[in-house]
């Protein structure tokens, strides 16, 4: 079993998943067994393996980067760490490799809260695509991925928490202007604005 210590929960300032948006920072209860409710914050440092190059800039100072996770890091810790260091506001994503253990989620929309699904093997990520974008101040990574398990049946959904192993190499176009999320009264969800 994930350790709760490393989990995304920690990471989550009101994020959620709904039409692939995030629930409004403090507006967390609690969750029933098997679900989880958003809160919190990133715990920083859980990423030490984490190399990142960057491949290309453009004149308009879009830029592309490599970045490769190390046996164990834990991705969330990781892409936060570097979205916030390098002050990325807008960003798309894609990666591969694999993972010794990850939760995905389907978030329930009556409940607010993230249906677990946790995967404690080895397997191999067969996509994982996402984003980042501002909420608030700061960046908010947002991701959701396939992975394959050693029978060859996948399963994924909103990522939560993954560890590589013993690699993860993604791929991040990062943009100049910013993507700003917007709280959706009607659902409680922060949603990107394309307008702002």
């Amino acid at each position: 079993m994930i350790s709760p210590a490393l989990s995304r929960r920690a990471w989550l300032t009101g994020a959620g998943l709904a039409a692939c948006g995030y629930l409004a920072a403090g507006h967390a209860e609690a969750a029933p067994a098997g679900y989880v409710t958003p809160g919190g914050t990133v715990t920083p440092g859980l990423a030490p393996g984490l190399r990142s190059r960057v491949l290309t800039t453009y004149p308009d100072g879009t830029k592309d980067y490599l970045l490769a996770f190390g046996k164990g890091d834990e991705v969330f810790s990781g892409l936060t760490e570097f979205a916030e260091k390098e002050g990325l506001h807008a960003a798309r994503l894609q990666a591969i490799g694999a993972f010794r253990s990850a939760r995905f989620a389907w978030f329930d929309a009556a409940r607010k809260a993230y249906r677990e699904v946790p995967v404690n093997e080895q397997v191999e990520v067969c996509s994982l695509l996402g984003d980042i974008g501002l909420a608030g101040e700061k960046p908010q990574v947002h991701v959701h991925g396939v992975i394959g398990l050693p029978d060859g049946t996948t399963r994924g959904g909103h990522l939560l928490e993954a560890h590589a192993w013993p690699t993860l190499e993604l791929f991040l176009t990062a943009w100049p202007k910013a993507l700003v999320k917007k709280r959706d009264e009607e659902t409680g969800l922060s949603l990107f604005d394309p307008t702002l």
